[in-house]
């Protein structure tokens, strides 16, 4: 009599080709995981639209502040060489706190900031307020003028800029475009980035 238990077993080079798909199967995620994560890096350093900008002219603009004029490009470069800075503005404390921080340091270097964000000159204002901010803030609405800049998009912000900056001289020339992925930079890394 055959024993019933013992027919059913599964040969043990049959146990081994099933289980063969799945180590091999593991071995592709194995694989492909760090190559995703390589493309994603590759990706993420790519996101630098204002990168091809370095050598161009920058785009004129007149864009009201958040004291209520209307301010032009040309208007600020008669007063020297400028560095744009472009920032996601309300609800960004990091964004708020750069100003105060970045303003003393380049003025002792001959050169202005100037801030500029997408949100209401209201709310802006309000948010300046609460850190002490009187430096007037542009206010890019349409999003025009970052998008001009190549200020949108990075980051992954596709309504508004991350924290770039855009160094403008005074004959109307990007010198120096830089994105951040962090929300704020302080002042020696942005002086050095800069190679002031």
């Amino acid at each position: 009599m055959t024993n019933p238990t013992k027919s059913r077993r599964t040969p043990p080079k049959a146990r081994r080709d099933r289980a063969e798909p799945r180590r091999s199967g593991w071995l592709w995620v194995s694989f492909l995981v760090p190559l995703v994560a390589i493309a994603l890096l590759v990706i993420a350093g790519q996101g630098d639209p204002g990168a091809s900008m370095e050598e161009g002219v920058a785009p004129g603009f007149d864009l009201p502040d958040t004291q209520g004029r209307t301010v032009s490009l040309d208007a600020i470069l008669q007063q020297g060489d400028a560095l744009l800075y472009f920032s996601m503005g309300v609800g960004c404390d990091g964004c708020f706190a750069q100003i105060p921080e970045a303003i003393e340091g380049l003025q002792a270097r001959g050169l202005q900031l100037v801030p500029v964000m997408v949100d209401s000159a209201t709310r802006v204002a309000a948010e300046a307020s609460r850190f002490g901010i009187t430096t007037p803030i542009l206010i890019d609405g349409s999003r025009e003028v970052s998008e001009a800049y190549g200020m949108l998009g990075v980051y992954g912000h596709s309504d508004r800029p991350s924290h770039s900056f855009a160094l403008v001289h005074r004959d109307g020339t990007i010198g120096w475009v830089k994105h951040y992925s962090t929300m704020f930079v302080p002042l020696d890394q942005l002086l050095s980035d800069m190679g002031a």
